[in-house]
This record gives C-alpha cells, sequence and structure tokens, in this order.
C-alpha cells in the first residue's frame, strides 16, 4: 500500500559520505558564525564542529544531493550578537533567514554577494546604520529582501533598482529617509513593495504603471507630499494600496478606475480634496475603502451602491455634505459604515440601520439647523445584530425607546449630545453585552433604573449634563467591570453608596455638581485602582475616608461641601471624647470619714490618668501602624505608570482604557482598537469555553470584527513582565492560514489576556460530537481537516514550539471548513515546570497525552505533539471521542482502533455517519498514519513536516474527491 511503502523510506536511514573536498567550508562557516553569537536558550547545541556535515543541524537545510547547505532559517531564536562573515562561506545557500531575534550592528554589504541566494530576511532585530549601497550591486538571483522592524536610518540605496528579480521588499518600521530611489519603478517583476512606517518624504514619482505584477504597495505612516502619481492604474494587477497618513494632496487621478483587482483601498489621513469621484463604484472588488481625514466635499456619490461586497467604508472627517444615497443598501455585505464629523444634513434615512450592519458611526453631523430625525422608537426593533452605534454630536430628539433592551447585541451605545429628553428605560438591564453606554449632554430625567445593574458588562456609564433625580442605585454593584462611572451635573440626591465599594475595577468616578448628602462611605479606600474620584460641590459631611487613593486626593475634587472635614479640606473634624472613668466610691467598705473618701477620688483620678493616658498611647500606636500599612499597601497595590500601546485609530473621547496609569494593552495590528477597557467582558454571558490555562470571553473591536480573548487562570505561576511580554510579542508573529493568530495581549500583575482572533464556527469538538447528525462531516472535510491541523502543527514545530495541549477542543474550524490550532505555546508562558505541574495544567486533555508525562526519565519534546495530533486523527476518522465512558467499561480510542488493525476490520473504525462514503485507500492509510503517530515510543512518532508530506502523497486525486462529495 503507498502508505507502507512510504512510510518505510521516511523510516530507512540513509547514510551519504560526501565526496566533495571544500564541504566543511558549510561546517567552518556557521561554526564562526555561531562563535560570534550569544545563544541563551541553547537552541545551536546540535551544531557541533565535529560533525562532517551540518545538514542534521537546527534551522539548517542542505540539497540532498550535494549536502551543501541551502538553507538557513533561525527565526525567532533569540540570538544575540553581529551577523558574521562566517555566513558568506556558505556557496550554495538560497534561503537566509534570521528574523525576530536580538541581532546588532549593521547589515553586511557582502552577504548578497552569495551567488545562489535569493530571500533574505532580517526583519525583526535591532540592525542599525544604513541599508548598504552594497548590499544590492550584485544580487542577480535575490527574489526577496525584508529588513523590517529594524533601527536602520538613511536612504534607500539607488542600486536597489539594479535588483531585477525581486518580487518582495520589505523595509518597513524603521526610520529611512529622504525620496524615493528614481529606478524603483524599474523592478517590472516587483510584487510586493512594503515602505510603511519610516520617514520618506518628496513626491512618489510616475512610473509606477511599468509594475505590471504588483500587487500590495504599502507606503503608509511617511511624509510624502504632492499627488499620487497618475499612472498609477496602469498597475492593473494592484489589490491592495494603502497611502495612509501622509501628506498628499489634490484630486484622485483618474487612472485609479482601472484598478478592477484592488480590494483594499486606503487613502486615510491625508489632504485629498475634491468630490469623492463617482467612477469610485466602478472598484467593484473592493471590500475596504478608506478615504477618512481628507478634504473631500461635495455629495457621496451614488455608485458606492454597486459596491456589492463592500465590508468597510469610512469616509469620515471630511466636508460632505447632503444625505446618504440610498443605494447604499445595495452594499450587502457592508458591516461597518463611518460617515462621522461630516456636514451631512436631512432626516436620517431609516435603511441605514436596517441593512445588517455591526458599526454605525454618524456622529457630529448636526451643524444644520434644519436636520430633522425621526424618533428613535421606531427603529430599535430594526438593530438585531449592531455592536456600535454612535449618533453622539448630532440633534437628535425624542425619548429613548422604551424597548431598546431589545437590541440585546450592543456593545457600545453613544447617543451623547443630543436633545434627548424623558427617562432612562428599565429595558436598559437587557443590554448584557454592552460595554459603553454614553447618554451624557442630554436633557433626560427621572431617575437613573434600578434595573442599570443588569447591564453586567458595563465599563463605562456616562450620564453627566442631564437632569436627573434620586439616588444613586445600589444595584450598580453588579456592573462588576465598570471602570468609569461619571453622573456628574445632575439634581442626584441621597448618600454615594457604599455598594460602590465593592466595584473593584472603578478608576474613575464623577459625582460632582449634584445634591448627595451623607457621609463618605470608608469602604471606598478599598478601591485600589481609582485614579479620579470626584464629589465637589455636593451636601456631603462627616470625615473624609483615610487611606489608599484618598490620602492623595485633590482638594478640588471635594471642594464645595461645606460639612466635609479631614486634612485634605484644611478643617479639623469635630472632637469626640470618651466619657469619664469614675471608680464607684461606695464599692469600698471602709468607714474612715472624709479623709477616706479624698483618698478614694486621689486613687480615681490617679488610675482614670493612667488609663487616659494609656489609651491615648495605643491610640496613637494603632494610627502610625495603619499609616504604615496603608503607605505599604498603596505601594504594593497602585499599578506601575506604563505606556498604553493601542496601536490603531482613534480612542474615544475620555475612554479611561486610554490612561496610562492602569495596565498595558498592546495590539500587534494597527487597524483596529477596542472599544471598552480589558475587564469588558470578562462575565459569564461573553464566556465562551475553559480550559487548563484560563477561561476565553467573547468582545468585539470597535470596526466591529470580533476577538476571542483567553483570561489566564495560572496568574501564579506566570513568569515575569518582560519574559511574558517577550514569549507573547514571539507568539504574536507566528502566523499560518492553519493557526488562530495572536493579536495582542493585557497585562497587570493581577490579570493577563490574550487577545486572539474569533473564529465563529466553533470547534472541531463542537463539528464532530454536538452537532446535529444531519450536519456530519463528510470525509472531504474531515481529511482537509487533518491536513490543515498537520500543516500547523508542523509550522509550529518549525518555529521551535510546541503545543503541549493538542486537543479538539483546541482545533477550531473556520467558515470555510479551514482548521485552525489555537492554544499553542502557553506552556511558554509558566517558568519550568516539571511535568507532574505541567500535566495538571493540561489534565482536561484526557486521552490526548503522551505516555511519557508519566515517565521522568523520558524528555519531554515536539514528539508529545505527535502523540496527540495521531489521538486526533483517529477521533476525526472514527467521530469518537479518545476516552468514552460506558455503564459498565471504559472504551480508550487508540487500543479500539489497534485492535480492529489486527482483526483485519480497519474499515468498521470509519465514523458509521458517512454511510460508507469514503475512500478506503485514503481512510485506511490516515488510521494507520494516526496509530503511528500515537506510538508508545516516542522515536517511533513521525515529525510533523513529514506527516505533511505522507498525507499529501495519500490524498485522492482531484477527481476522486469529487465523487465523494
Amino acid at each position: 500500500m503507498l502508505f507502507d511503502i512510504c512510510f518505510f523510506l521516511l523510516s530507512v536511514p540513509v547514510f551519504v559520505q560526501s565526496l566533495d573536498p571544500t564541504f566543511n567550508d558549510d561546517v567552518l562557516g556557521l561554526i564562526v558564525f555561531k562563535a560570534g553569537l550569544q545563544d541563551p536558550e541553547f537552541k545551536l547545541a546540535s551544531w557541533n564542529e565535529d560533525d562532517e556535515n551540518p545538514c542534521n543541524w537546527v534551522g539548517v537545510k542542505c540539497d540532498p544531493k550535494t549536502q551543501r547547505v541551502t538553507e538557513l532559517v533561525l527565526d525567532g531564536f533569540s540570538l544575540s550578537g553581529h551577523i558574521g562573515r562566517g555566513l558568506l562561506r556558505l556557496q550554495f545557500l538560497q534561503i537566509l533567514s534570521l528574523s525576530n531575534n536580538n541581532f546588532t550592528g549593521t547589515i553586511n554589504p557582502d552577504l548578497a554577494q552569495l551567488g545562489v541566494l535569493q530571500v533574505v530576511d532580517l526583519s525583526q532585530n535591532n540592525l542599525s546604520g544604513l541599508i548598504p549601497d552594497g548590499f544590492f550591486k550584485q544580487c542577480g538571483s535575490l527574489r526577496s529582501v525584508s529588513f523590517a522592524k529594524n533601527n536602520l536610518t538613511g536612504q534607500i540605496p539607488e542600486s536597489l533598482s539594479w535588483c531585477t528579480s525581486l518580487a518582495a521588499v520589505n523595509f518597513s518600521s524603521n526610520q529611512l529617509s529622504g525620496e524615493l530611489p528614481s529606478g524603483l519603478w524599474f523592478l517590472r517583476g516587483l510584487q510586493s513593495l512594503d515602505l510603511s512606517d519610516n520617514l520618506l518624504e518628496g513626491e512618489i514619482p510616475e512610473g509606477i504603471s511599468n509594475l505590471a505584477y504588483l500587487t500590495t504597495i504599502n507606503l503608509q505612516k511617511n511624509r510624502f507630499s504632492g499627488k499620487l502619481p497618475v499612472d498609477i492604474g496602469g498597475c492593473l494587477l494592484l489589490k491592495v494600496l494603502d497611502f495612509s497618513e501622509n501628506s498628499l494632496s489634490d484630486l484622485l487621478p483618474e487612472s485609479l478606475r482601472r484598478l478592477r483587482s484592488c480590494t483594499s483601498l486606503r487613502l486615510r489621513g491625508n489632504s485629498f480634496a475634491g468630490e469623492v469621484p463617482g467612477w469610485i463604484g466602478e472598484l467593484t472588488n473592493l471590500d475596504i475603502l478608506d478615504l477618512s481625514a481628507n478634504e473631500f466635499m461635495g455629495r457621496i456619490p451614488t455608485s458606492i451602491g454597486n459596491l456589492n461586497i463592500l465590508k468597510e467604508l469610512n469616509l469620515s472627517r471630511n466636508h460632505l455634505t447632503g444625505g446618504l444615497p440610498q443605494p447604499v443598501t445595495n452594499c450587502l455585505n457592508l458591516l461597518v459604515i463611518d460617515v462621522s464629523q461630516n456636514r451631512l444634513t436631512g432626516i436620517l434615512p431609516p435603511w441605514i440601520l436596517k441593512m445588517g450592519l455591526k458599526s454605525v458611526s454618524l456622529s457630529g453631523n448636526g451643524h444644520s439647523k434644519g436636520v430633522q430625525y425621526p424618533s428613535v422608537a421606531s427603529l430599535a426593533s430594526s438593530l438585531q445584530g449592531l455592536k456600535v452605534l454612535d449618533l453622539s454630536s448630532n440633534v437628535l430628539s425624542g425619548e429613548i425607546p422604551s424597548d431598546v433592551g431589545v437590541v440585546s447585541s450592543l456593545l457600545v451605545l453613544n447617543i451623547s449630545r443630543n436633545r434627548l429628553f424623558g427617562s432612562i428605560p428599565s429595558s436598559i438591564r437587557e443590554l448584557k453585552m454592552i460595554q459603553v453606554l454614553d447618554l451624557s449632554h442630554n436633557k433626560l430625567k427621572g431617575r437613573i433604573p434600578s434595573e442599570i445593574g443588569g447591564a453586567v458588562s458595563l465599563v463605562e456609564l456616562r450620564l453627566e449634563k442631564n437632569c436627573l433625580t434620586g439616588n444613586i442605585p445600589t444595584q450598580i454593584k453588579n456592573c462588576s467591570s465598570l471602570k468609569s462611572l461619571i453622573l456628574s451635573q445632575n439634581n442626584l440626591t441621597g448618600p454615594v453608596p457604599a455598594a460602590i465599594a465593592n466595584i473593584s475595577n472603578l478608576q474613575y468616578v464623577d459625582l460632582s455638581f449634584n445634591h448627595l448628602s451623607g457621609s463618605l462611605p470608608k469602604e471606598l479606600t478599598n478601591l485600589s485602582y481609582l485614579v479620579s474620584f470626584n464629589v465637589s460641590h455636593n451636601n456631603l459631611q462627616g470625615e473624609l475616608p483615610v487611606g489608599g487613593f484618598f490620602n492623595t486626593i485633590s482638594p478640588s475634587a471635594v471642594s464645595g461641601n461645606p460639612s466635609l472635614c479631614g486634612s485634605v479640606v484644611n478643617r479639623s473634624c469635630p472632637s469626640v471624647h470618651p466619657k469619664p472613668i469614675v471608680l464607684n466610691p461606695n464599692s469600698s467598705a471602709s468607714s474612715n470619714g472624709s479623709s477616706l473618701n479624698h483618698n478614694h477620688r486621689k486613687i480615681a483620678l490617679s488610675i482614670s490618668s493612667l488609663i487616659a493616658i494609656g489609651a491615648a498611647a495605643f491610640i496613637a500606636l494603632g494610627v502610625v501602624a495603619v499609616s504604615l500599612l496603608n503607605i505599604h499597601v498603596r505601594s504594593s497595590m497602585t499599578p506601575t505608570p506604563v505606556s498604553l500601546a493601542l496601536s490603531g485609530g482613534e480612542d474615544f473621547s475620555c475612554s479611561p482604557t486610554t490612561d496610562p496609569n492602569y495596565g498595558k494593552l498592546v495590539m500587534f495590528s494597527g487597524d483596529t482598537d477596542f472599544v471598552a477597557g480589558a475587564h469588558a467582558l470578562l462575565n459569564k454571558d461573553c464566556e465562551l469555553g475553559r480550559g487548563g490555562f484560563g477561561v476565553v470571553y467573547r468582545t468585539i473591536l470597535r470596526d466591529g470584527r470580533s476577538v476571542a480573548i483567553k483570561k489566564l487562570t495560572v496568574s501564579s505561576l506566570i513568569k515575569s513582565q518582560d519574559e511574558f511580554e517577550r514569549e507573547v510579542k514571539r507568539l504574536g508573529k507566528i502566523k499560518h492560514h492553519n493557526l488562530v493568530a495572536l493579536e495582542g495581549y493585557y497585562w497587570t500583575s493581577s490579570l493577563q489576556l490574550l487577545i486572539y482572533e474569533y473564529i465563529s464556527s466553533g470547534s472541531l469538538y463542537k463539528h464532530l460530537h454536538d452537532g446535529p447528525s444531519s450536519n456530519c462531516l463528510s470525509w472531504r472535510q474531515r481529511f482537509n481537516i487533518i491536513l490543515g491541523m498537520a500543516k500547523g502543527l508542523a509550522h509550529l514545530h518549525h518555529m521551535n514550539i510546541t503545543h503541549y495541549n493538542l486537543k479538539s477542543t483546541n482545533i477550531l474550524i473556520d467558515d470555510t471548513g479551514e482548521p485552525k490550532v489555537g492554544d499553542f505555546g502557553l506552556a511558554r508562558l509558566l517558568p519550568t515546570l516539571d511535568r507532574c505541574i505541567l500535566s495538571s495544567k493540561i489534565q482536561s486533555a484526557l486521552g490526548y497525552m503522551a505516555p511519557e508525562f508519566a515517565c521522568r526519565t523520558v524528555k519531554i519534546t515536539e514528539k508529545c505533539d505527535v502523540y496527540g495530533f495521531g489521538i486526533l486523527v483517529l477521533e476525526v476518522v472514527t467521530g469518537k471521542r479518545p476516552v468514552e465512558y460506558m455503564e459498565d467499561d471504559v472504551v480508550v480510542l487508540c487500543d479500539m482502533v489497534r485492535g480492529a488493525l489486527e482483526d483485519g476490520r480497519m474499515e468498521d473504525c470509519v465514523d458509521g455517519r458517512l454511510g460508507g462514503k469514503f475512500p478506503a485507500d485514503e481512510a485506511i492509510p490516515v488510521i494507520k498514519l494516526g496509530l503511528i503517530c500515537a506510538s508508545q515510543v516516542p522515536s517511533n512518532r513521525p515529525d510533523m513536516e513529514e506527516v505533511v508530506n505522507i498525507l499529501e502523497l495519500i490524498q485522492c486525486p482531484a477527481g476522486d474527491q469529487e465523487e465523494l462529495e
């Protein structure tokens, strides 16, 4: 059988004796290169100068015939030092990839002289200096070069235009300056050009139409000026064009209308003027159109309705007039629309909220007094599925609809700075997912409904500048994720509820300019994350709390309360004297007359004085002790100021998530950011699942895109912040279409979150075991899942990442049926653990764990993942769980399948729900492969790269596949 032959060939070792006397040049060159490096993780331990050849060294690949080194791939090895001249001995090197390390120094110009070098990737290091002009003077075979994310300076060398075979150039995220070299457009084979995030300036020269094969050009975040080149439309294959955040101006060149293949057109943050051209509707393949923050004027063209597959439309911060054109309803795939901060007039079209959109922003368009809007109440039932609705800063009038709670999908509702009146409806309790609720700057009356406590995901509540009355409801304590509570400039009465002290995440509280009374609860000192607490201009009285934030509160934050006392307001509190301690004179049986009574009084005075003195001393010591304790607690609990790294678009005004004094939130992508803070979704309603390393929740980014967030539950074992961030950033750089992408992270000493892409179709476990039988996965779907898992895992192992926690709940299936391996590399976030502790962290993976976890003498390696993959293969093919519990028996899947193999009943193992619709010449080899991967002996298991090759050999021809669909 094909599989058996294939595996036999892969299992037999082949020994080749090199006859080339110069072969040791490769060994010598690599050893010299290694000698100049620091290798803290001993990744290059296999590099032994006594070896005859380096072909089995980590990161090294050789030509199987000549045994000469052809590839050196050391991505993410944590290496540091200089890229030494030893590499120049590798005369047959084709691929040199040293990305994601800590290399320093300058780029050696002689590297490109290696005669057959095709790919050079030195990205994500700390290289500095100029890009050497000599690097590109002898580069006949060079096809791809990346120096991205370093500290390179100077200009792009003119000699770059000599490398006519170049297909991809990436110099992004450096400090390159000067103008684009005039010969850049002579690279006629160029397909991808990324010079973004530099200091490049001057005009973009014409001649770009020579790049007939160009598909991607990214020049965003530079200082380019002048016009777009008029001939840019000659790049007919261009799909992605991003010139955002430059100083480009004038009209859009008409040649752009020829870019019929373009899927993403981003021109945000320039000074383009004139009208948005009508021919924009001819770019029918666009799914992203971002013309925001420019000087466009006139009406929005109706031709936008021709963009049938458009998903994101951003025309915000321009000078557009008129109304939204009705043909936009033809954009059936539209998810995000932002036309805020323009001069739009007319009536708010009802259809805009009936298109199934996820994010709508129409804020800041109320510049004309003639603008009228329909009642919001008439739209409430049309908003199902909407995540973000921003209608702020218009002239909206009317009442908030009583049934607003039916829009249960809302994450952000901002209707501030309008003319709304009436009361806040009690149905607000149904907004279980809402994170930001801003009703400020309106004319709302009545009480804050106690049902506000039902909005359990609230992070930011803004009700300031209304006419609200009554008490602050104690039910607000149920909003445990709340960070910002702004209720100022209303007519609220009653006390500040002690229940507020239970909202442990509070950072910003503003209750100023109300009619609140009573004393401030002492429990408020427990709010360890407070940044601002303003209760000025109320009727509060009594002593200010002592301790925590209140030891340093600003006097202005408590001013306007004449009856408050304490050191902050420079007003002493009334003394409370204890009752005098007097001994009963009749308690003595003495009868010595007045002299004895006089002695009794002296004794009473003496004892009373001693007790009073002792009590005073005790109180003084207690005050000192409490003060010292408060200082200690504050120093240990106050978050260290760090830089909040929210990469992406603008932040909501007054949003607490942008404050630099709490935590660190980092998004690896620059395209978007959160609508609210890190604690916003940590509640049961948003929970997706639980695993050995944490709980997973779902939330929505500001652009309407969902993400999954894992709250790590191993905080006590997490490494230091530096080590944590280094490991997470490394994991974030691992990209593969069969791996769940890590998009960011959040850090405090007590809370760590990992931010992943959200896969909507759920886990492999759900598809195999929880779905209805009518939706049973076909054989072709199962085979593709197995192959995709293998490719994802092979890529992880290529990046020297061991998963440790493979199971069907950690394999997600996207909308196209592609599998994505998730939860990889999390064990690297923990300190070095023995296998008992490690296995306890992933004990939920029952049935998938390799037997060596139970044996202390066997090393835990990538072969553990291969074992788990083998079990997954058997699970996918059979449709059965790794371990199934019967009434009086326990069935172990691996043993069951192995028994069927011995009895010659292999086909009986295939999931019966397939009804026999599967190719036996695929299914049986796949089952055998699963059993071999799940071998009890680690050395008998193949590498994942071998597994991928075997699966591709097993796969039936396309014609046979179609017959089984």
